[in-house]
């Protein structure tokens, strides 16, 4: 344990230290209080050994790569593990190309809590080696052409054939999403991180680099966490923009916590976590802590629900993630068949956004994020993506919609120089 002076700038330090090795994991808070977080920022770098899968039983093969080590674990679930869950396919074009699970043991684990860094596995010396590092600043050389992949016309189309779903009983709600990309774009990962967590510091922001692939997170929204026995999931689905006004702004968020559509939309998908919790708790122990919390961030204000339960002794905490996997927020209700509906009208692979990454530690305990805000990255074939979306209903206009996708996107573009 040794105490940090300058804390924010031994944080960069150690990000940079740790992008030197081909694979790393950066979990930052952002100094956001959270009930269930246990570090401040925890830091993960090299490989002692590690789980790549893409052919099925992801989740068996996480549960016996876990039992093997029993030690830190830092990985992603990528969105279309859906396919093993349930029989659903995933047939679009993806010029990304991650696995769809990924965990690794680190060489090097360095945890960071008030003010002072804990080496949890490696040399202590390590500390030293960070605090005496030189980085280079860097900015984004150019502006990187972001196109994206459905036109303003293409997008209103969608989901009012949607909203017919909807209508007719299909679905009640649908998280429908869209892509921006660019191709053959240059970009340094490591600085456009830095970049997009000082414009949307976020709770569950973090740096995941596996070789030549990148996850560059601003995420607010935890997926899943595990604390004891106890499970708790925080969906988020509720959107409003910030005003520079301060007085604006307080209007806007009572607006949005009083707001009939956002809490439909809302407690829909808290009535489908409690399910999907359900498949793992303890009879009974299904709770909801919070319904319609209102927490802000940069550029917008979001309603929060909290959904807890006990997990049953007899089922493996790794089934408890892919009983709730993916996340309701993400998908819709009824979720098997807005998940269908999604493949059907989104027109890009999924992939890693709208997965989760995270740590599993030596006890078992757990704490995913959900990826949404977040740039991903191919450094070899040079393709750099983002998909942003929210929540289809009945009550839903489809210009509104289109017009939240942009402000959700603005951060990145923002970074990126669009």
């Amino acid at each position: 344990m040794k105490t940090i002076q300058n804390i924010s700038d031994f944080k960069q330090k150690a990000l940079h230290w740790a992008n030197q090795f081909e694979v790393c994991c950066f979990l930052d808070s952002n100094d956001y209080k959270d009930a269930y977080s246990v570090y401040d920022f925890i830091i993960a770098a090299d490989v002692y050994d590690e789980l790549k899968c893409s052919t099925g039983n992801s989740f068996d093969q996480l549960k016996s790569f876990y039992a093997k080590h029993k030690q830190w674990v830092f990985g992603y679930f990528s969105y279309d593990l859906k396919n093993e869950i349930e029989v659903l396919r995933s047939h679009h074009a993806d010029g990304l190309n991650f696995a769809d699970l990924y965990f690794f043991v680190p060489k090097y684990l360095i945890a960071f809590k008030n003010g002072s860094a804990e080496v949890l596995i490696g040399d202590q010396s390590v500390l030293e080696e960070i605090e005496s590092a030189a980085f280079e600043h860097k900015k984004q050389s150019k502006a990187i052409q972001i196109l994206q992949r459905l036109s303003q016309e293409q997008y209103l189309a969608k989901v009012e054939a949607l909203r017919k779903h909807i209508q007719r009983g299909d679905i009640y709600e649908i998280n429908f999403c869209q892509e921006f990309f660019a191709e053959n774009a240059e970009i340094d990962p490591v600085h456009t991180f830095e970049a997009l967590n000082h414009v949307s510091p976020t709770p569950f922001a973090g740096y995941f680099k596996v070789y030549d692939k990148y996850i560059l997170s601003a995420t607010p929204e935890r997926f899943l966490c595990k604390r004891g026995s106890k499970l708790i999931s925080q969906p988020i689905k509720g959107t409003a923009k910030r005003s520079s006004d301060p007085e604006k702004d307080i209007a806007i968020k009572v607006q949005l916590r009083n707001s009939i559509k956002e809490q439909a939309e809302n407690v829909m998908i808290v009535d489908l976590v409690r399910h999907d919790l359900t498949k793992s708790a303890v009879k009974g122990s299904v709770t909801v802590d919070e319904l319609f919390g209102i927490y802000s961030f940069p550029q917008v204000h979001q309603m929060i629900s909290t959904i807890s339960c006990e997990l049953n002794p007899e089922i493996h905490f790794i089934d408890a993630i892919k009983n709730t996997f993916p996340m309701g927020s993400m998908t819709g209700a009824p979720k098997v068949k807005a998940m269908e509906l999604i493949e059907e009208y989104e027109v890009s692979k999924r992939g890693i956004y709208s997965g989760s990454f995270g740590c599993i530690n030596p006890h078992g305990d757990f704490d995913f994020n959900v990826v949404i805000r977040s740039i991903l990255y191919n450094a070899e074939s040079k393709y750099l993506s983002f998909q942003v979306g929210g929540a289809i209903t009945y009550e839903s206009k489809a210009i509104s919609e289109y017009e939240e996708c942009l402000l959700k996107a603005s951060a990145i573009l923002k970074v990126l120089g669009g």
